[in-house]
């Protein structure tokens, strides 16, 4: 528990073993104080029950399984549990290990966010300490930043050979479950933070040490991002974005974080427990694999740094990762990584968007990278011409030759092989104009639709006349919603958008059209956005912000009462009339209420559509 002043309280209960001397904090179970043994003449941190919730057989019971859960668990990562009152106590309380330090809390409050290597070094030091909670059945099931408590002591005096020491310690088992034991709750009580909470401790189901890997996800990218993936204006909005599923991801929302970073974070938060890290410890390998191969390997000499001097190592920080990043960019490049080397020097370019030689790299590799995807996506279709275009032109010769002899077919077979069976100079140049149109022409980086020749898309464009005014690419950030964006350019075939795809355009005006309507369904989600793309002879970035439809609702019910949607409240409802409902996700299913008698209906709604409840 974190130390302070001394302050002494005047409503300290008496213990009879221990002197309490200031009051440290208190939450919903309990009162912290900092107490002095004299048994063994040292501090200690001491959680008393709230005097109205000692009389709770159920409180006492999730009290003394605190206690009995930390006490098995011996690890530098987590604080230590000394001493427990006896059931027959005036006051309950259990005496644990004093940390002189703040929580993550606190520290985020000050700094706002942290740099990404620091958060996950500070999450490595968390995941040990779990791995071990894991192995001994216990999980903590409320890993938050008011839970991690951070311990740092410098030398002890100017000059001093002792160097800087520093503490990550995770705490407050309150609600920590033994793995193979019912239980604490007989009230069906969700326990837990909101926002930090997974899916499936939400939903009531199955808990093991993957709901604490979720809660570490959680804690890191609020350290990496500067706020909670989850967010809403109460807490049944954000169990609701939980449940969904629904989140920015940490490279669309801070590009400096970086590509790997956001997909590991991705891997923790993923919505299906069976689609997450398998356990802490595989959580804690990848960090320590990207910190080291970052060239952060040694992850709690960083955090000394750090918390020496936050300001000062941040800028320092920034400049050796930008070398490192190159480095590590010009190494995949070499041996034929693209995606890695796009990866690494589009984070590089991130924390230094100025830099010319790092901009003139980064266009330079992503101008290859599409030719590459073009060759490779069009190779196939060249291909398939030619051979079409060799039959045809033996073919052609056969008919004009007349009836071949039998002795005759070896030779004309050869034929077809010679130089006299390619394409002419005119056929050569048609062909090379159609390879020029199609690179100038849309290639998305990621999976598209089955997609027509890029050619017949552009109708009556000539192929020399595109390829003669040049291509830059549309860059899209941060697309909203995640997934189901689909753009098309000048009404040519649809194709899905995703944060992070690049798409080469001709230099010339284009329009572009979002929506969350794909080529394979009639229905749109959200609200259509057109735009005007000027011609330009620079990238250009489009950020998405596609607003979902609302759902339409209509009550059959008696026009005397009103009812309300209990996850929109404050909305009043009438019958027959039709509510527009808002939507976060394409469908949700929701609670109707009757204000006049409290009666409940649910009723599933769908963006863009009409629904009915019926209370008679």
């Amino acid at each position: 528990m974190p130390a302070g002043t001394d302050k002494k309280s005047t409503h300290a209960p008496m213990l009879a073993k221990y002197e309490l001397c200031e009051e440290l904090g208190h939450g919903g179970m309990a009162t912290v104080y900092r107490a002095h043994d004299p048994r063994l003449a040292r501090d200690v941190a001491i959680k008393v029950l709230h005097p109205h919730l000692k009389e709770s057989g159920e409180i006492a019971h999730r009290f003394a399984v605190e206690a009995k859960a930390v006490a098995k668990l011996r690890h530098p990562n987590i604080v230590e549990v000394f001493d427990v009152s006896a059931p027959n106590d005036a006051e309950q309380y259990i005496v644990v290990e004093l940390v002189r330090g703040e929580t993550l809390r606190a520290v985020l409050d000050r700094e706002g966010s942290l740099p990404p290597e620091i958060a996950a070094a500070l999450g490595a030091e968390i995941l040990a300490a779990l791995g071990h909670a894991h192995a001994e059945g216990v999980v903590h099931r409320d890993v938050k930043p008011e839970n991690v408590l951070v311990e740092h002591r410098a030398a002890i005096a100017k000059g001093a050979n002792r160097p800087a020491t520093l503490s990550v310690k995770l705490t407050d088992f309150g609600i920590a479950k033994l793995i193979g034991v019912q239980g604490v709750t007989s009230t069906g009580q969700v326990l837990g933070s909101p926002a930090h909470m997974a899916p499936e401790q939400i939903e009531g189901g199955e808990v093991d040490g993957r709901a604490d890997v979720f809660g570490v996800g959680v804690l890191l990218y609020e350290c990496m991002v500067g706020h909670r993936p989850f967010e809403g204006a109460n807490p049944a909005q954000v169990l609701r974005r939980v449940l969904d599923g629904f989140y920015a991801s940490a490279e669309s929302e801070k590009a400096t974080i970086g590509k790997v970073w956001s997909q590991i974070l991705d891997h923790a938060l993923h919505r299906n427990v069976g689609a997450r890290f398998v356990d802490a410890l595989a959580m804690h390998a990848a960090i320590v694999a990207e910190l080291t191969r970052v060239g952060f390997g040694n992850g709690r000499e960083e955090l000394e740094a750090y918390f020496d001097d936050p300001k000062g190592y941040s800028s320092k920080h920034s400049q050796r990762l930008i070398a490192n990043l190159c480095a590590l960019g010009s190494e995949a490049s070499k041996r034929g990584d693209a995606i890695a080397s796009a990866g690494d020097y589009n984070r590089a370019l991130a924390l230094a968007p100025d830099d010319p030689e790092l901009l003139r790299i980064v266009s330079t590799m992503h101008r290859a990278e599409a030719r590459a995807r073009w060759v490779r996506r069009a190779l196939p279709f060249v291909f398939g011409v030619v051979l079409l275009g060799v039959s045809a032109l033996f073919v052609a010769r056969a008919l004009r030759a007349g009836p071949l002899p039998p002795t005759a077919v070896k030779t004309t077979d050869h034929a077809v092989h010679s130089p006299s069976a390619l394409p002419s100079h005119g056929e050569a140049n048609a062909e090379s104009s159609a390879s020029e149109a199609n690179e100038a022409l849309p290639t998305p980086s990621g999976p598209t639709p089955p997609a027509i020749p890029a050619l017949h898309r552009r109708g009556a464009v000539s192929a020399a006349a595109v390829a003669a005014k040049g291509k830059h690419r549309l860059l899209f950030r941060s697309v909203q919603p995640p997934a189901g964006v689909w753009a098309s350019l000048d009404g040519a075939q649809a194709f899905e958008v995703t944060s992070g795809l690049s798409v080469n355009i001709s230099n010339e005006r284009h329009t572009l059209t979002l929506s969350c309507k794909n080529p394979f369904s009639e229905s749109d989600l959200c609200e259509v956005d057109v735009r005007a793309i000027e011609p330009s002879e620079i990238d250009q970035t489009i950020f998405v912000r596609l607003k979902i439809l609302p759902a339409t609702l209509i009550v059959n019910g008696d026009v005397t009462h009103s009812y309300r949607v209990e996850q929109w409240p404050s909305m009043k409802i009438f019958a027959g009339q039709p509510a527009s409902i808002p939507m976060r996700t394409g469908s949700d299913r929701v609670t109707v209420v009757d204000n006049t008698d409290n009666t409940k209906r649910d009723v599933k709604l769908e963006a863009g559509v009409q629904a009915t409840v019926s209370f008679k």
